[in-house]
């Protein structure tokens, strides 16, 4: 099975399998994985290592509009030394740049350095990817392509620049804002395209999207025209933004509530995943 395959017989098996976190009482919990080969390229320090990681796993907690309470981490790596430190160093930042805290973890010896993160947060409201009702606006947080944009830096030695992008603040206080309005909600980690399909499927309904993406200003840096800009922020993934659903009533007063800018790049519709009138294709980040 590939990794949608895998995660679509989990859902059948686990109830509370299927959103960016499973809710239990007022808690929601989430727990991710990262490895070296697939998830930190060639540059990354361990500082931000620890930042993105537990960064990951707020940004589930946010998706469903809760409290970020706390989070851990277990890191295994082929020895322990001044990287453990700056590791947690960059989980605590990332925990305190949204209220959370840092609570420690596990150790182990790995012949490649790999993270399993967990966080946790509390809400009374959650909300699911499955809300969403024809008529309502779709829209997204803050602005898209920002990892890609790193990933092209790391690449081209830029080493600073690119932690720098990789270093995103998880948005928590949007969701938290978001949420008693939001239908709908979910993180973008899987890239915008491959999220608006899941929220579709989720909400058995259509998505068309009509207006102009907000995409990161580092795009430019790396990308050759609009095209390129277009694409980067529609498929690459690992953002972690927020996607939502809004009705058009509520939509006006989110701009005054958010901690970021909130876009609306479309409506919900009856049925298929649509960009200016063509199919989307369901394409996106795949962990591998």
């Amino acid at each position: 099975m590939d990794e949608r395959a895998a995660l679509e017989a989990l859902g059948e098996r686990v109830d509370a399998a299927g959103d960016d976190c499973a809710v239990v009482g007022e808690s929601v919990l989430t727990t991710d994985m990262l490895h070296e080969k697939t998830d930190f390229p060639a540059g990354v320090t361990k500082y931000t290592a620890g930042w993105r990681a537990v960064g990951a796993s707020l940004s589930d907690v946010a998706a469903m509009g809760a409290e970020a309470r706390a989070a851990l981490a277990v890191y295994a790596a082929p020895e322990f030394d001044d990287d453990l430190l700056a590791f947690v160093d960059g989980a605590h930042d990332v925990c305190e740049r949204v209220g959370a805290e840092y609570v420690g973890g596990d150790l182990d010896t790995h012949e490649e350095f790999t993270v399993a993160t967990t966080a946790m947060g509390r809400t009374t409201n959650p909300v699911f990817r499955s809300g969403a009702s024809v008529g309502e606006a779709v829209c997204v947080t803050g602005t898209l392509g920002r990892s890609a944009a790193a990933l092209r830096l790391f690449e081209a030695g830029e080493t600073e620049r690119a932690n720098e992008l990789f270093q995103f603040t998880p948005r928590v206080a949007a969701g938290r804002a978001i949420a008693p309005v939001a239908s709908a909600m979910m993180d973008i980690s899987d890239g915008l395209a491959r999220s608006l399909h899941q929220m579709a499927d989720a909400s058995d309904c259509g998505i068309s999207v009509t207006e102009s993406l907000p995409i990161d200003e580092s795009v430019a840096e790396v990308a050759g025209d609009e095209r390129e800009r277009r694409e980067l922020g529609t498929f690459f993934g690992e953002d972690f933004e927020l996607l939502f659903t809004v009705s058009e009533a509520d939509l006006g007063a989110l701009a005054e509530k958010s901690s970021v800018p909130v876009t609306r790049i479309g409506t919900v519709v009856e049925e298929g995943v649509t960009r200016d009138g063509e199919a989307l294709p369901d394409r996106g980040y795949t962990h591998g």
